[in-house]
This record gives C-alpha cells, structure tokens and sequence, in this order.
C-alpha cells in the first residue's frame, strides 16, 4: 500500500533585522512629516497673530482719516469753535481738541443726524498686565440735548498705545495748537481751519524692546480740503 506523503512550503516571513530597518525608516518619514507639519502650524498661528496685532491699528489709522477728512467748519450753532487751548476734558486722558466731523450714518433706523462732536484720549488699561494705554474715540452724536449735554460715548479703537499728538499746518509750518476763534493774520477771518492735521501715535514698547528698538510712531496726515471763505476770495470770485 502506498501512502502519499505530501510536503506543505512555509510562506515567506520577514526576518527581525527587516522589521526593524522598515520600522526605522517609518519613524524617520513620520519625524519629517510632523517637522513639517508643525513648522506650518507655527507658521500659520505667527501670520494670524500678526494680523490680529494691525487690525485694530488699521481700524484706527481709517476711522482717524474719516473723522478728519469730514472736518467741519467752526463756528455754527452746532459746530464749536477748535480749540486746542482749551480742552474741556469731557473724558478723562483727552489727546485731541473737540471737533465737529460729517460722518455719521444717517438711516431710517438713527436717531441723529450725521455730524458728530469727536475727540480722542488715552485711559489706562482695565488689564494691569497690558503694556501701554488704550485709545478710545469719545463721540457725542446728540448735539441738542433737552436739558443738559449727553456725555460722549467712548468707542473703543486699540490698545498698547504709549502717546498720541496731534499737529497743525497753517501753510508755513506745523504747530502744537489751533485756536479758531482768533484772527487769521493773513486774512483777517476768524473760524479758519488748518491745511492739515497730523497724527502721530507711538506704540508702547513690547516686553523686549529697548530704546534703541523703539519703533517710530505711526504718523497720519490728512489735508482739509474745507476751507472758510476770506475777503480776497470773494473778491477775486467777482
């Protein structure tokens, strides 16, 4: 009787060596990856932060733009003459003199007309770890209250601000101040508005800055473009 013996092959097997050098190797692909893909993180949170930070200085740079290139003329019943010499400090920390801006929103949903009283100050932060002060905009939209007048509303524009100055340009040179209830020299006329206004706004200094990485202020110039009518022009006009 013949028996038929048959023989089963062993199927292929990796050796340990072989499990070890795919394993390292593996290791090392994953360690690349996870540089890569951590150095991207980084990267993108850096960019956000960095967006985050000049936003609201944006914001402020734009809104101080827009409340000066809508200047008012003193002088109305409802436009205050610009003073810089007397500052009523209706808030505490004012920067800037009061002044009457054009810019408002008018809808069927608001109750005010579009010119607004604006000034500009400097508070102290709520946050006592925050380095520098914050920057508000005081506006009073209610320009003919009942009885009293309504205080300014503080809105909010940035924070680490160490000092804010503000600058005027008569046609010669810059100065510290403006005071439009006296006489132009060269016209006569009272009411006049500067040519221009500057704004400088120096940022507080960050935990490792020195004095000699102090950035230079953030520096706005903007033209007014209203002027008030003066004798010679009239007179030319004829």
């Amino acid at each position: 009787m013949n028996v038929a013996i048959t023989t089963r092959k062993s199927a292929p097997a990796f050796t340990l060596l072989e499990v070890l050098i795919a394993t390292v190797a593996f290791a090392i692909v994953l360690a690349a990856v996870n540089a890569v893909f951590y150095g991207a993180l980084r990267l993108r949170n850096k960019s956000a932060k960095s967006i985050d930070d000049a936003l609201p200085l944006q914001r402020t740079v734009a809104t101080i733009k827009r409340d000066l290139a809508n200047l008012v003329l003193p002088g109305g019943t409802m436009q205050g003459a610009l003073q810089t010499t007397s500052v009523t400090n209706a808030i505490a920390g004012q920067v800037s003199p009061q002044f009457f801006t054009s810019n408002g929103i008018v809808d069927e949903t608001t109750a005010w007309a579009d010119l607004q009283k604006v000034s500009y100050a400097l508070i102290p932060s709520a946050d006592r770890t925050a380095r520098g002060l914050e920057f508000i905009r005081a506006v009073n939209r209610n320009l003919l209250p009942p009885e009293i007048e309504t205080p300014p509303l503080p809105e909010w524009l940035m924070s680490g601000v160490q000092a804010v100055v503000f600058s005027y340009y008569d046609g010669l040179q810059w100065r510290t101040y403006w005071d439009s209830t006296i006489a132009d020299t060269s016209t006569g006329e009272t009411n006049a508005v500067p040519q221009a206004i500057k704004v400088q706004i120096q940022l507080a200094p960050g935990e490792n800055d020195t004095a000699l990485t102090l950035s230079a202020p953030v520096e706005i110039v903007v033209p007014i473009l209203v002027q008030t009518a003066t004798s010679l022009t009239t007179g030319a006009a004829q």
